[in-house]
């Protein structure tokens, strides 16, 4: 049906190592396997990776709200399309965690709020517009803001 398997594991801890190498992905799995039960192996789980969880109604009744499941026996579509769905989601909420930005060192932070504190005493600027002046610095040359704050921190310098 389109979906590729990566691996096919007897047990937890093997599906534990196969998920780390891969990255991301589905895990589908019963609710108990050899050496664990899926509760356990969920709170394994590298964070891009969604479980898939195929049971009984008693025992789905019972799962938490992070697993997904398909009551057994299942019928192949309900399966593919609950997988389709799920790779969706993993996919935007993955690409959405790459859009953020990183958060800024410490070190970075500093070179920011000095070249702030040096655009508020040389030209009366509140803190919000020296804070705007860099961001417009940066997006005109094309820089980050740290990079920006670096060069306006030597700029200012040179000119003490």
């Amino acid at each position: 049906h389109g979906l590729a398997v990566a691996s096919v594991c007897s047990t937890a801890s093997n599906a534990l190592s196969s998920a780390s190498e891969l990255g991301n992905g589905v895990l589908i799995c019963g609710h108990r396997l050899p050496d664990m039960n899926y509760l356990d192996l969920a709170e394994c789980m590298p964070k891009d990776f969604e479980m898939l969880l195929l049971a009984s109604q008693r025992i789905i009744d019972e799962a938490p709200n992070s697993v997904s499941t398909v009551q057994m026996p299942m019928k192949a579509s309900v399966l593919i399309d609950t997988v389709n769905d799920m790779l969706y989601h993993l996919e935007r909420r993955i690409k959405k965690e790459k859009k953020k930005p990183k958060p800024r060192s410490e070190k970075e932070q500093n070179y920011i709020s000095n070249a702030k504190r040096l655009l508020m005493e040389k030209n009366q600027m509140t803190e919000e517009e020296a804070y705007r002046h860099i961001q417009k610095c940066s997006m005109d040359s094309g820089t980050n803001m740290v990079e920006t704050a670096q060069m306006l921190l030597m700029l200012m310098y040179d000119e003490i």
